[in-house]
């Protein structure tokens, strides 16, 4: 039986013909051209796996300033805290909005937060801090209260021009909290340099306690224009109430 043997390429001795040398070198060129692509892709996957873990794996891009903007009630050393950002992690390796919710999970105060890398060194945290609209008496103090009912800030004493409101459980969602909030914001600055505290005891029972012991049965959180009228035009003796609840009936005791 007959074996066909396939084709392979030896190299030529220095003493074979030389067509036979010149087709040996030729192979050797085709070759190189060949491989050449790949040889190229594989230092460029080197050179980039390299500088990859010089960027991810290494403090080369690390953290070395994390910078605090917009407090003026948190203290910057709290808010840096709170982000948990280990000095010499890799810019690269952070986690923004995880960041982000952290400050915003451990700090009441910071209503909104912005988290930004800048190369090669630096971390931005941007706070927008909440406002207060009113305080909460507690025990030994107040506590601020912003627009949608979050209670973020305990206080020894109640900074100059916000209103008292009494509720038992601020927060955002509570309907007793909601309720006050919408009656303070529709008050007149006539009835508020009156007042003394605006008390929620539910959604449907509020009232206004003003200076020289005076009571206004305000109800609940509806009609607060027409009733803001009625109490701007009436006249309350120290000591009396006034329920302007129905502001078409307008009630005094």
């Amino acid at each position: 039986m007959t074996q066909t043997r396939g084709w392979r390429l030896v190299l030529a001795p220095r003493d074979a013909p030389r067509s036979v040398r010149l087709f040996a070198q030729a192979a050797r060129r085709h070759r190189l051209r060949a491989a050449l692509p790949w040889l190229i892709a594989l230092g460029l996957a080197a050179l980039l796996g390299g500088a990859a873990a010089i960027v991810y794996l290494t403090p080369a891009l690390g953290v070395e300033h994390v910078e605090v903007a917009g407090v003026s009630v948190l203290d910057p050393a709290a808010v840096r805290a709170a982000a948990a950002v280990p000095a010499g992690t890799p810019l690269p390796r952070l986690d923004p909005p995880a960041i982000e919710r952290r400050v915003m999970a451990a700090l009441k105060p910071a209503r909104t937060v912005s988290v930004q890398t800048r190369y090669p060194h630096t971390l931005t945290i941007a706070v927008r801090e909440r406002t207060a609209v009113a305080v909460v008496p507690k025990v030994g103090g107040f506590t601020l209260l912003d627009a949608e009912g979050v209670a973020f800030l305990p206080v020894d004493a109640a900074p100059p021009g916000l209103p008292t409101v009494r509720v038992a459980q601020p927060e955002p969602g509570d309907e007793t909290t909601e309720s006050a909030l919408t009656v303070l914001a529709a008050l007149s600055p006539a009835v508020r340099v009156q007042m003394v505290a605006l008390v929620a005891e539910s959604p449907t029972r509020l009232r206004l306690e003003l200076t020289g012991d005076r009571t206004v049965i305000w109800g609940d959180a509806t009609q607060n224009a027409a009733k803001v009228r009625v109490l701007e035009r009436a006249t309350i003796e120290p000591g009396r109430t006034l329920d302007v609840s129905a502001p078409g009936v307008v009630l005094e005791k």
